[in-house]
């Protein structure tokens, strides 16, 4: 039975990797789980999966969650979520946690040799080199969970990776693929909140309406699959039902499709190398629709074209606009800035940013403390 610990239970990842879970009851076990402040929740999933350990990023609602939960041990704050993330009893660990916050919990885990389920994108945006470095010194198992890389994951099986000779990532084009103009001006947060396919957390459903969500991945896929840039390729996929694809110099092209449910990637990132029964009723071909494909817009997704920009600057850069860009998009759900003032100023910041070379993990936070700082006040 292989053992899961999970950061970032609460979250839109975290709940579906339960139900797997629950689902896959003899062949997986919850022993370690962690959140950022969702106590009720929380205390709901210690009962029924019964962890060792649990840890709140809040230390003063893991103290109330203690007393809830006497007979499991609760941690608070990053030493607690570490703890989870290190623990002696998680044999993979699903890296959830959204945002910077999850990168030192999931270096950590690596040094301690667990393998890694990664959700969490800024581990790879921000600090891919030094995630690589490590899981290569370590012999850990870096394991993708995005529909998108475990799509890629499953075409490269048994295939030579110097043979790729492209990846295309497909993306929706989020609700306002058929916007243009004017009317990108009044944009609302309820507006850029309607994913056509997906229930998101909000951070992530806003990067998905200015295509950043892609973006990431495209950084993501560089650091996961050592391509370059070059040869990684964005089109828009309405129906999502092609979750990516690889052509090989042969010019051979292999797709992975299903419905558009991160229950299916999510298992295949808990039970890699394996395949279980899943939940889903089989795919129909008969009641799908025709499938488009299209190329994107450089005009009014810039945020792609900009995370394409940082992964060619390297160095800081992509540490630099991932921060920015999550302050931004929070500016814009507070109802400060408009939706397309998260491009515009996450472009003008990116313009001002000084390249460093970050070394480690406090290189790389210091870079992400500046650029929130500068985010905050443009």
């Amino acid at each position: 039975m292989k053992r899961i610990g999970i950061l970032g239970s609460t979250g839109s990842i975290g709940k579906a990797a339960l139900q797997v879970i629950q689902h896959l009851g003899d062949h997986l076990q919850v022993t370690a789980l962690a959140a950022k402040s969702n106590i009720e929740l929380l205390e709901q999933q210690a009962r029924m999966f019964r962890p060792e350990i649990v840890a709140v990023w809040d230390e003063e609602k893991a103290k109330e969650l203690q007393k809830r939960l006497p007979e499991i041990e609760v941690l608070g704050g990053l030493e607690g979520v570490s703890a989870v993330a290190t623990h002696g009893s998680v044999d993979l660990l699903l890296s959830a946690i959204a945002g910077f916050e999850g990168v030192l919990p999931t270096l950590r885990a690596i040094e301690a040799k667990k393998n890694i389920a990664l959700a969490n994108k800024e581990a790879l945006v921000a600090a891919g080199k030094l995630v690589l470095d490590l899981v290569k010194k370590h012999g850990v198992d870096l394991i993708p969970v995005d529909s998108e890389h475990t799509a890629i994951l499953q075409c490269l099986k048994g295939e030579e990776e110097k043979k790729i000779r492209r990846i295309i990532l497909t993306a929706s084009g989020g609700p306002f693929r058929d916007i243009a103009g004017e009317k990108l001006k009044s944009i609302t947060i309820a507006d850029a909140l309607a994913h056509p396919n997906y229930l998101m957390g909000p951070k992530v459903t806003i990067d998905s309406s200015t295509m950043m969500n892609k973006g990431l991945e495209m950084i993501e896929t560089h650091y996961f699959y050592g391509v370059s840039i070059e040869q990684i390729e964005v089109v828009i996929h309405p129906e999502q039902i092609v979750h990516s694809m690889v052509e090989f110099s042969d010019r051979s092209i292999m797709a992975q499709m299903g419905e558009p449910n991160m229950l299916v990637p999510i298992q295949v990132a808990l039970t890699h190398p394996d395949r279980m029964e899943g939940i889903l009723t089989p795919f129909d071909f008969t009641q799908a629709h025709k499938m488009h494909f299209a190329p994107w817009d450089q005009d009014k997704y810039r945020c792609l074209k900009l995370a394409y920009y940082s992964l060619r600057v390297g160095g800081s850069m992509p540490c630099f606009m991932n921060a920015a860009n999550e302050v931004l998009v929070g500016r814009f759900l507070g109802r400060e800035i408009g939706w397309m003032d998260i491009s515009q100023k996450l472009e003008t910041l990116m313009e001002k940013h000084q390249v460093a070379t970050p070394q480690n993990y406090e290189d790389f936070a210091s870079i992400d403390l500046q650029a929130r700082d500068l985010a905050k006040r443009i």
